[in-house]
């Protein structure tokens, strides 16, 4: 064992040692020495004032002076988007600036900006207001020439219909009493016109008719323009309408509703002479506006790109400064209110680091006081951190996304990064698919730099993410793929010719009629001439499926020799002794002697029944194998493992509890002695183990002996489903190949078949399409996702507890826009 505590220390097998620090800074110093540390990104703040809200802490006028800055900052780029503006690339060399003058540069800012705005809007508002005028004199005018004839065929029909009926007078609506003519002037028939969103006028015009009774008569047009809506900046549909109405009762309802629908009503004079000069009068005032407007717009403009030359520079800036004192609001003044007070986790090879940026503090802020950083007995367990690159970092997230490793555990990562893209490629395996991935991994890789600062899409971000998985994905697809023999499903004699030929030198069915063995083995992978044969599917699935069990077996013991390790570096032999060697015994004397017959009988070609052998091992172990047996002694071996499987269960859930027990105990007795010579002080201070200091908690026998039940009876029953579970790498690696056939035999083929043009053209994309959309997408994120949960349940929960939390510096880099 001496050989592996020798090995040197792998970065990513182990998180990073931490150590737990305390700051001492003076008040002067605190916001340079937080700027330098956010700098370097390496120290993580414990919060000392979590009991308080955060308008009770020390610098919430400065986090609220920060956070009116990002709303203005934020009120700009909405402005700067609304105008159109094309974003600068490169923020500008501006000095630069201290935060009061920012703010009142901001301030400046926002005060002409919504000056102008509203300018504009006024502006804006009376050219609509002209501009619907306009459209109601061009529209209105048509309406009044052509609408006097139906205004007198209607008095007509009124008279005849109505008022020439006798009982008028008795059933009459009162509305329609005060509408009859009694005068001359009450008889005439008046209009009103105006202007309504499109969107209104069915429900316009049925209110308007309601209210009269049906005494009035509605005329609409469309508006020839759109108008622009001064608040939204959007362009609304107008209609232009006239209603014909007699009364003055009526002409106040209508005037109500229109006011109520928002419909404008501009007064057009029944004399044409009149309408035209208007018209003139209108159309030079705007001409006049619209100048003003465009003056107004191009003054917005230059102040809007004045602005947006410093704005990246500006969001960065208030984004640090509010993380700044975020933090500085983490921290506690002492005694004397003259220094602030902070804790935090830092990793041990920081330290030089953070001690060299506080001296820069220090000396830079001109301090009479030096910082004070010292380490201290940590309160809790330290938070987990891997230093990872671009190429692990997606493989590291992929293990996260389970649950972060607790302090130092052993880090699922290391194994992750070749056995996830092989267990994928073993449900994926054709080298055509495999081209495909791997053509779309090489072109993010190489768009590496231009797409790393851009925001793309969830879909995208998550692909661009995962750009070395799936390169390595790829790799694994076209080996895996080389293996099986499958080219968009289709073999190839790649290594040479096969070692089969037909039964009759002169056969040419030899498919239905089977095949003879005439040379040796082909020299890499699967024999093509398999391909479409009587015995193919037979013979692949028996390969599958037993490879798949070796697979599974191999790394469930990987995951059980990782938890071995856990226990020695943790320096838990009970762990060792009543964990880690019962759970070997128990999974190999079953699924290990399984994975033992699968190899023996494939060296040797017998034919034995596996099935029978491992039913039969535990229904009748004393029983003869007869043709079943693969070698010599394997009927006692079979009886001693059995008895060794037994044996394993009961040692992995007795001796731990009760050995705990006793230690416990032991311990807390011995305690008890030594008490009677000691002072209070010496015992918490020199005689209480660390472990036992952090935990005070009862020892609870039961909880622990049910704790290990659990434990154990999850152990024995995964063992069986685990390896189960490992079947899907088969289950999933016949289908694709299957479904690559389908595609190619019942389209493609079927397609060439036909001497036709476009029958083939069709036949060619149904198959790329099927290929894109089904193979290497849905076929893609299905054996992704089933590679996964063979890590996340089968693999990792053997020894992985991911119980840990991330380490979570202070950075300026890790700041996002989001947190404005």
């Amino acid at each position: 064992m001496e050989f592996f505590d020798n090995l040197p220390a792998m970065d990513l097998m182990r998180s990073e040692k931490m150590t737990f620090v305390q700051l001492i800074i003076p008040f002067e110093s605190a916001h340079r020495a937080i700027t330098y540390l956010g700098e370097l990104g390496l120290l993580q703040f414990r919060d000392l004032n979590a009991d308080r809200s955060p308008f009770q802490r020390t610098f919430v006028n400065q986090v609220k002076r920060c956070g009116e800055m990002s709303r203005k900052l934020r009120f700009f780029k909405d402005q700067i988007s609304k105008a159109g503006l094309v974003s600068s690339l490169h923020s500008a060399t501006q000095p630069d600036v201290e935060l009061e003058e920012l703010e009142i540069q901001l301030a400046e800012h926002e005060h002409e900006l919504n000056e102008m705005n509203g300018n504009s809007e006024k502006l804006r508002q009376a050219y609509n207001e002209l501009l619907e005028f306009k459209m109601v004199l061009q529209k209105a005018g048509g309406f009044l020439v052509s609408g006097k004839s139906p205004v007198v065929v209607e008095d007509r029909e009124l008279d005849e219909n109505i008022h020439s009926n006798g009982d008028y007078t008795d059933t009459a609506s009162l509305l329609e009493k005060e509408m009859r003519p009694e005068t001359m002037e009450q008889s005439r028939v008046r209009f009103i016109s105006g202007i309504i969103c499109k969107s209104k006028v069915q429900i316009f015009e049925r209110m308007l008719f309601r209210a009269t009774r049906g005494n009035m008569l509605f005329n609409q047009a469309p508006a020839d323009e759109d108008i622009v809506d001064p608040v939204t900046s959007e362009m609304v549909e107008k209609i232009v309408f006239v209603v014909f109405f007699s009364g003055e009762q009526a002409r106040m309802k209508i005037l109500k509703i229109c006011e109520a629908f928002g419909a404008n009503c501009y007064p057009v004079p029944e004399d044409i002479a009149k309408q035209r000069q208007i018209s003139q009068e209108v159309l030079s005032r705007l001409s006049e506006i619209e100048t003003t407007l465009d003056a107004g717009y191009n003054h917005r403009n230059k102040a809007l790109s004045s602005i947006q030359f410093h704005l990246n520079k500006w969001m960065s800036m208030v984004r640090r400064e509010k993380a700044i004192y975020d933090t500085l609001n983490m921290l506690n003044f002492d005694v004397t209110k003259k220094c602030l007070v902070g804790e935090g986790w830092c990793p041990i090879f920081a330290k030089a680091k953070i001690q060299e940026a506080l001296q820069r503090a220090t000396y830079d802020s001109n301090s009479q006081v030096g910082i004070i950083f010292h380490e201290m007995d940590a309160p809790e367990s330290p938070p987990t951190f891997f230093r990872t690159n671009r190429f692990t970092s997606a493989f590291q997230e992929i293990v996260d996304a389970y649950g972060v490793a607790g302090y130092q555990e052993a880090n699922p990562a290391v194994y992750t990064v070749v056995t996830f893209p092989f267990l994928f490629a073993v449900m994926f395996g054709d080298w055509g698919h495999g081209i495909c991935l791997l053509l779309g991994a090489l072109v993010l890789i190489a768009q590496e730099r231009k797409l790393t600062g851009q925001k793309l899409g969830s879909f995208m971000e998550m692909l661009f993410g995962g750009r070395y998985v799936l390169l390595l994905m790829s790799l694994f697809s076209i080996y895996c793929g080389l293996i099986y023999n499958e080219f968009f499903s289709v073999p190839f004699y790649i290594f040479g010719g096969s070692a089969y030929k037909c039964r009759d030198a002169s056969c040419s069915d030899a498919h239905s009629v089977g095949l003879i063995k005439y040379q040796d083995p082909y020299p890499f992978g699967v024999d093509p001439r398999w391909r479409g044969s009587r015995s193919e599917l037979p013979f692949l699935n028996s390969l599958k499926m037993k490879m798949s069990i070796l697979l599974g077996v191999v790394q469930m013991n990987l995951g059980i020799i990782l938890s071995y390790f856990n226990a020695r570096f943790f320096k838990s032999s009970l762990d060792i002794r009543f964990q880690f060697v019962p759970q070997m015994i128990f999974l190999n004397s079953l699924f290990g002697y399984l994975s033992l017959l699968i190899v023996i009988k494939w060296c040797t070609g017998s034919q034995a029944d596996l099935y029978h052998v491992m039913i039969y091992m535990f229904l009748s172990p004393t029983d003869d194998l007869g043709e079943n047996q693969l070698f010599w002694g394997q009927k006692p071996l079979q009886i001693i493992l059995l008895l060794l499987a037994l044996i394993a269960v009961p040692w992995m859930l007795f001796p731990k509890p009760f050995i705990l027990k006793k230690l416990h105990s032991e311990r807390f007795q011995g305690r008890t002695y030594q008490m009677l010579g000691t002072s209070e002080m010496d015992i918490d201070v020199d005689t209480e183990p660390d472990s036992a200091r952090q935990h005070h908690e009862e020892f609870n026998f039961s909880e622990v002996f049910v704790h290990q039940m659990i434990h154990s009876i999850e152990f024995v029953l995964g063992a069986v489903s685990n390896t189960a579970s490992y079947l899907r790498l088969w289950a999933l690696s016949l289908a694709h190949s299957e479904l690559s056939t389908v595609f190619y035999e019942k389209v493609l083929l079927l397609a060439w078949g036909y001497d036709n043009l476009i029958v083939r053209l069709v036949g060619l994309a149904v198959f790329a399409f099927a290929t894109a959309f089904i193979l290497l997408m849905m076929e893609t994120l299905s054996a992704f996702l089933h590679a996964l949960r063979l890590h996340w349940v089968e693999f990792q929960n053997k020894f992985y507890h991911g119980d840990g939390y991330k380490f979570r510096p202070f950075s300026f880099s890790l700041l996002t826009e989001e947190e404005d």
